[in-house]
């Protein structure tokens, strides 16, 4: 199980950094928020280019999920797996379910 931060640089690219709770103490407080969801997508699922939407953490609950960056490399997530996701300007990332089980995970905005 990790946290990990998916941002967009300077450069236009979303890159991606491990985040460890005792080096981020604000990872452990409270946060409100007023929605989640949960989120199905079978094997095979392929979202191309795209910065996300929002800030949000998207938490792996079962399968995995691939996420591609533009330097060409692709990191996978599976459950228990925490994304903060902030990369909503430039280029973005690829999303693709790999394997022959469907991914499901929780999507939770942040304001």
């Amino acid at each position: 199980m990790g946290i990990y931060r998916l941002y967009s640089g300077d450069d236009g690219q979303s890159h991606l950094e491990e985040l460890k709770i005792a080096d981020h103490p604000g990872l452990s407080e409270t946060i409100a928020v007023s929605t989640i969801t949960f989120r199905q997508w079978e094997p095979g699922h392929f979202i191309d280019w795209h910065p996300a939407p929002r800030r949000q953490y998207i938490i792996s609950l079962s399968g995995n999920i691939e996420i591609g960056l533009g330097d060409g490399s692709s990191h996978t997530f599976g459950p228990g797996d925490a994304r903060l996701v902030e990369d909503t300007t430039g280029q973005g990332h690829t999303t693709r379910v790999p394997g022959d089980a469907p991914s499901i995970s929780v999507v939770v905005p942040l304001a």
